[in-house]
């Protein structure tokens, strides 16, 4: 049936830059994205505008994760993997970031977390305004049912995020 994915899209990842090897493999805040064009189900999502271009919000962001000694494990570019697969998707990519330090503790009290991190941060157009979007702190530790301690473990993502974006 046509729109759904059948059996030759099984199996099929977007591009993974590995950080370590380098082999493929704005200010203002919303609540949530239900604008119609991104759709619905943005409830628990941050988002932020930033002034920059995709590709200059991702670099900031990727410094600024280095600078506070946190471990890049991966950059998937969904619309390069479009762009080869003959399909248009916006510029949209997907900064996959962390400690183990800071995550393993709320992993082994959850295990489930282990869905949710490390922590994800998605830098995209939208209709040429660049944004960053990721799961707010607050509905992981609400979902995974962290303690406070737990919880705060995942908090820095806010003021990381506000560094990307601040002008």
């Amino acid at each position: 049936m046509e729109g759904e994915a059948g059996p030759d899209h099984l199996g099929q990842a977007d591009a993974i830059r590995d950080e370590g090897t380098g082999e493929a493999g704005g200010q203002a805040m919303t609540d949530c994205v239900s604008d119609g064009v991104t759709g619905d189900g943005g409830a628990g999502i941050v988002t932020k505008e930033s002034a920059r271009s995709v590709a200059d919000t991702e670099a900031l962001l990727t410094e600024l994760v280095r600078a506070k000694g946190l471990k890049l494990f991966a950059v998937i570019d969904h619309g390069a993997e479009a762009k080869a697969a003959g399909l248009e998707l916006r510029e949209t990519k997907v900064l996959i970031f962390g400690s183990p330090e800071a995550g393993t503790p709320v992993m082994a009290a959850a295990p489930l977390a282990a869905l949710d991190l490390p922590l994800k941060v998605l830098v995209w157009d939208d209709g040429g305004q660049t944004k960053i979007s990721y799961t707010a702190p607050g509905t992981l530790a609400d979902r995974y049912r962290l303690s406070d301690a737990l919880a705060g473990r995942l908090a820095g993502i806010d003021a990381l995020t506000d560094g990307a974006v601040a002008t």
